[in-house]
């Protein structure tokens, strides 16, 4: 059993290395400026910032505490069916 959770692991490990490996490699070959890059850079890590702020605040709703009969409250999503 350790074995598939040594695979597993090592799956994970080859493929953020990859991603690291290729986000490097394209900083490095792009044909734009170094300060257009680092200001699109910037923007894409104050962008993902706000979607892991989103969903961390989601995640938390959704698994917080329910009191009884909390399933059948309407949500502010689609109509009632």
């Amino acid at each position: 059993m350790s074995s598939n959770n040594d695979n597993a692991a090592a799956a994970i490990i080859a493929f953020v290395s990859g991603a690291v490996i290729g986000g490097v490699a394209a900083l490095l070959l792009t044909p734009k400026p170094g300060h257009e890059v680092r200001e699109k850079i910037s923007g894409l890590t104050e962008s993902a910032a706000e979607k892991v702020k989103r969903m961390a605040r989601e995640a938390k709703f959704r698994t917080g505490p329910r009191t009884k009969g909390d399933e059948f409250q309407y949500d502010g999503g689609d109509a009632w069916i």
